[in-house]
């Protein structure tokens, strides 16, 4: 083997070791390779700065109410889809209301020929509008209210939040 072959191999093995180990020290909170954080806001600052601040500060505004939205909307899925595979096995997706399903996989469709989306698009149930799984909640009750409360308040409070 060359010196330059070994030197080559020797110095990805280091990448990828350091790679492999870089996680174990960033869990502890010591920071490994660039502050990502701070490369984000700068790039988020230079995207907003052709805007004037009231339209800047609107946009930090609604990214704010966005992401609570984001996570609300996809815990509840994730209560959705752990109640509904609990009571109804891997097979639950099929047990949808089929129009819920059909307006799902036309989405997924969509996204997949649209590859500038991004996000998760395997997850059918991450199609499903926010709204439409009230009606997966009323059809499959009682396993997608779980009794934890009852079918009406989930309803509501996923209604509410529907606009």
């Amino acid at each position: 083997m060359s010196n330059e072959t070994k030197d080559l191999r020797d110095y990805l093995f280091r990448g990828l070791m350091f790679e492999a180990e870089a996680g174990k020290f960033q869990s502890a909170g010591i920071q490994v390779g660039a502050d990502t954080k701070q490369a984000e806001e700068r790039l988020l600052s230079e995207a907003l700065s052709p805007f004037n601040v009231a339209t800047r500060n609107n946009a930090l505004e609604m990214a704010r109410l966005y992401a609570v939205l984001h996570c609300f909307e996809n815990e509840v899925r994730a209560l959705i889809r752990e109640t509904l595979e609990e009571k109804d096995g891997p097979d639950w997706i099929d047990k949808l209301p089929q129009k819920t399903k059909d307006f799902a996989a036309s989405r997924q469709t969509a996204a997949f020929e649209d590859s500038w989306l991004e996000g998760e698009k395997s997850d059918l149930l991450g199609f499903v509008d926010f709204g439409q799984l009230s009606s997966v909640i009323v059809e499959r009750e009682p396993a997608a209210a779980g009794g934890v409360l009852g079918t009406n308040a989930i309803v509501l409070g996923v209604n509410e939040t529907t606009w």
